[in-house]
């Protein structure tokens, strides 16, 4: 069974068009009626748009699939420092499942993507919702943090198709304008995953230890399988499905590589991701060892930061029509500069204070409101058709991959501080402008040989 859509099935060429056929000469007193035929054949009316409670319904499978893993990375915030105490290892052992669980869904990205063209929407999505649930609650039950480590990849591995796919489902239900406005109530929900996961891992720490918050978790991966299973129909026909080539994808994504207006957009984009998640995975122990604050105070914070990086995202929107895109990223590139500058600035005076600290964050990522939208606009605006979908899932993998390895430096091998959190984030956000600067130079050349 395979869901409504809006738009015809354009891959078949040689289906005849709804054009009626010409209609058959009127009978005459000299010729009798022709003899009654076959029907000509006629290309299948556009399917009809889902309805109301189908569409509702589908904002509801598609939200909560696009929202568990940004939920899996952000819930168990709160309870870092209590889990690397539990496990008898260092604040940057415990740091370094947070970068797991990202490269997992980074990899993730460029494997399912191609199977979920291949075997359908429906069975990655089940399989990697089952193995979520398995890993989640596994994860529980770590006795070190090795174990732990390679649980939080393959936790990451099997969220990413929950990412994947939904885009994917998007694209084959619907088109245009209402893929348009579908995709903007998936970016709401998955902006609330990161805001709520740390409030919600705060609340569950005053019911009991770190693994409660896997068993919630766990059952959160366990009703989205369910809602997979009972609610979701396949939106990809056999007949639209086409074969994984191992090595003519790795010579498309070879070409993309290659190719600068690509390549140093998404460079961009990564570097940005990593003074932000340099800031995700390191602040749970600022804030605990530095600041004094407990982890309800911590996910508070949390909360009003990623708020800032929701504001930002609307400013972006309301900028579109009066700020070209080259502008708009240099705009956000220099204000994440000059935040996390004021972030150095004040350690360096040692005037860092929970709320001071918290207003330059919040600066920071109403800024990177604007670097991700414009970035990932500009790496995949000259993509033709066939190479889009590769393009996104290339970008992903580079953004979650570099982005987590640069989060890895804060704090490598010893304990995080805020000097050495705020350094690799002013690093982070420095390369990201000066491969932006690459960027605008290409485009600056390119104007200026079509005019």
């Amino acid at each position: 069974m395979t869901l409504a859509s809006v738009r015809p099935d354009r891959r078949h060429a040689a289906t005849p068009t709804t054009v009626p056929a010409p209609a058959p000469p009127a009978p005459t007193a000299t010729a009798p009626a022709p003899t009654p035929t076959a029907a000509a054949p006629t290309a299948p009316a556009a399917r009809p748009a889902p309805g109301r409670a189908r569409a509702l319904l589908l904002v509801i499978v598609l939200g909560a699939l696009s929202a568990i893993g940004p939920l899996a990375t952000d819930l168990y915030l709160p309870a870092l420092p209590a889990i690397a105490a539990d496990l008898g290892t260092s604040e940057s052992a415990v740091k370094l499942t947070l970068t797991s669980v990202m490269a997992g869904m980074a990899l993730g990205q460029l494997v399912v993507g191609p199977l979920s063209d291949r075997w359908g929407r429906r069975l990655p999505l089940l399989v990697g919702t089952a193995v979520f649930t398995a890993a989640t609650v596994a994860i529980a039950f770590s006795p070190t943090v090795e174990v732990f480590t390679v649980l939080r990849f393959l936790q990451g591995l099997s969220a990413a198709a929950g990412l994947v796919v939904s885009r994917a489902i998007v694209s084959d239900v619907f088109d245009g304008e209402a893929a348009a406005v579908f995709f903007s109530r998936l970016v709401l929900l998955s902006g609330l995953a990161p805001m709520l996961g740390p409030i919600l891992g705060g609340q569950l720490l005053l019911l009991g230890p770190w693994p409660v918050l896997f068993g919630a978790l766990g059952a959160v991966g366990l009703l989205t399988t369910a809602l997979v299973w009972w609610a979701l129909p396949e939106s990809l026909p056999r007949e639209r499905r086409t074969a994984v080539d191992p090595r003519s994808q790795l010579r498309v994504f070879g070409a993309l590589l290659r190719d600068a207006r690509f390549l140093l957009p998404t460079l961009t984009l990564a570097l940005g991701f990593g003074m932000s998640f340099t800031y995700i995975s390191a602040f749970s122990f600022v804030s605990h060892n530095e600041l004094g604050a407990d982890a309800q105070r911590f996910a508070l914070v949390f909360a009003v930061t990623t708020l800032g990086m929701i504001l930002g995202n609307q400013v972006n929107a309301l900028l579109v029509r009066h700020v070209e895109i080259h502008r708009r990223l240099l705009l956000g590139l220099a204000g994440s500069i000059a935040s996390v500058g004021a972030l150095v600035a004040l350690d360096a005076a040692g005037a860092a204070s929970l709320p001071s600290v918290t207003a330059a964050l919040f600066v920071m990522m109403l800024f990177t409101g604007l670097v991700s939208p414009n970035a990932t606009a500009l790496a995949l605006a000259h993509l033709p058709a066939d190479r889009a979908g590769s393009g996104s899932a290339l970008l992903g993998t580079l953004q979650f991959g570099l982005g987590s390895a640069v989060a890895a430096l804060a704090g490598w091998g010893g304990a995080v501080t805020l000097a050495g959190m705020s350094t690799v984030m002013l690093a982070s956000a420095v390369g990201a402008a000066a491969v932006f600067s690459l960027t605008a130079v290409g485009a600056r050349r390119a104007r200026t040989r079509a005019a």
